[in-house]
């Protein structure tokens, strides 16, 4: 299976931080944000890893390169202007092969186990499969509910939050043109209503790196994670 990073966003609620370093640089607990990443799926057995960039692209090929220094191949997917989510990632499909992918946010951190990963098997009829966690204190709301059968469901309490980890298939972006700017949840909508997405509900550590603050409490907290 290969993997993709979305590293392209500017990270605007970074402020100053992001001015002139892509968010996906940004220092936690001693390595850039996307290095946690790179090395997790290198430890998980991933070898090939596909990268959206926008934002100061060349401050992030200049970091990760050919992806060698984690055992990794490492391939790149340019946006100009930034596709949004659901775009970069149906611009990336001619990297990312026929087969089902892993995709992460570059501003997660957690302690998830990607090798779980390579045992998430789509079956006929399902196109995409959720990460869920419990709501953080910026998204008290939530976003999704799940089944007894692992369907994510709409405004069915208890509703929990998207991580940002989550396996497609490439025929989930099927009726996106190449190059049309979308966001995932009309695509997760849709998905829905079709019970073509599934997902599972993650109880370990995660943290959306989303602003100065959050960052500044990760890299405070005294967290310990097994292989790193």
């Amino acid at each position: 299976m290969k993997a993709m990073i979305l590293a392209a966003g500017m990270g605007l609620r970074m402020g100053s931080l992001t001015k002139d370093l892509p968010k996906p640089l940004l220092i936690l607990r001693g390595k850039p944000l996307i290095e946690w990443h790179l090395k997790k799926l290198s430890n998980a057995g991933f070898n090939e890893v596909v990268i959206n960039i926008s934002y100061l692209p060349k401050k992030i090929k200049e970091f990760v390169g050919n992806g060698s220094k984690w055992n990794l191949h490492v391939t790149y997917s340019e946006e100009t202007p930034v596709l949004e989510t659901g775009g970069g990632i149906k611009k990336a499909l001619p990297l990312l092969g026929p087969d089902t992918f892993l995709v992460i946010n570059a501003d997660i951190y957690s302690n998830f186990d990607y090798k779980k990963i390579q045992t998430i098997f789509l079956k006929k009829g399902v196109d995409a499969y959720l990460i869920l966690v419990k709501n953080p204190e910026h998204n008290l709301k939530g976003d999704f509910g799940l089944s007894d059968s692992s369907d994510l469901l709409l405004n069915i309490m208890p509703l929990y939050t998207f991580s940002g980890i989550a396996v497609y298939h490439p025929r989930f972006f099927s009726k996106l043109e190449a190059g049309e700017k979308m966001q995932l949840l009309p695509l997760f909508k849709n998905a829905i209503s079709q019970k073509s997405i599934k997902g599972e509900l993650f109880e370990g550590i995660w943290s959306d790196v989303g602003t100065p603050l959050r960052l500044n409490n990760l890299n405070k907290e005294d967290i310990k994670y097994e292989g790193f």
